[in-house]
């Protein structure tokens, strides 16, 4: 699992509108820095950790900060990641088109926890989608990259750039913190690449998107 080329957009224009229903402008210290990183000033955090402890209706402000970030991810995770409908997009790189262009080999799957007790049935398997994969270049046969598309496992790894807001992340944070696959949580190994992982890496994490929540 990767993720990769991770960007934060519209910190000022959110908290600017955070300002609106008491038009407390005047009161705002959020600056950018030398380096042009936008700096959230004491005011600013202090009111926007009151809306967030206040409720989904006070904290709407979250919806208007943007993420965008390419995962690199197994199926069995992205058809999880999929209820996730409200507030994201997401652009896959396609397995039906680009599937046959490239030799399907155990690099092509999720490995990182991979166990040697099963590189036998990994082998045979893979073994048996590059024959497919094979037979159909050589044929052309739609009946053949069907079976190949019916019988690919789920471990085979897809890149999305997917977009969401902050308000998403904290969601997903609070329903998957805990969850049994490391992808999610990063319960079973916190040093491979999972999305609690990822999130406490974006700006403000702490302060916004865990604020509550212990560990």
């Amino acid at each position: 699992m990767r993720f990769e080329g991770t960007k934060v957009y519209n910190f000022e224009g959110a908290l600017h509108g955070m300002r609106n229903p008491l038009a407390s402008w005047k009161r705002t210290d959020s600056f950018y820095d030398e380096k042009g990183n936008f700096v959230i000033g004491e005011n600013d955090l202090d009111l926007a950790t009151r809306l967030i402890k206040g409720g989904g209706e006070h904290r709407k402000f979250m919806r208007q900060i943007f993420v965008s970030v390419d995962i690199t991810a197994p199926l069995y995770w992205w058809k999880e990641f999929d209820t996730y409908k409200v507030g994201t997009v997401a652009n896959s790189t396609s397995t039906m088109h680009k599937l046959a262009s490239t030799p399907i080999s155990l690099e092509c799957f999720e490995i990182d926890d991979f166990s040697d007790d099963y590189r036998n049935v990994a082998n045979i398997m893979i073994a048996e989608c590059e024959k497919l994969r094979l037979r159909y270049l050589e044929t052309k046969d739609k009946r053949i990259w069907k079976e190949l598309i019916r019988w690919l496992p789920e471990g085979w790894l897809q890149t999305r750039t997917v977009t969401m807001n902050y308000e998403n992340v904290y969601s997903i944070i609070r329903q998957r913190k805990d969850h049994k696959l490391n992808e999610w949580s990063g319960k079973d190994d916190s040093t491979k690449p999972n999305f609690i992982g990822w999130a406490r890496s974006l700006p403000y994490a702490e302060q916004m998107l865990f604020l509550g929540l212990d560990g």
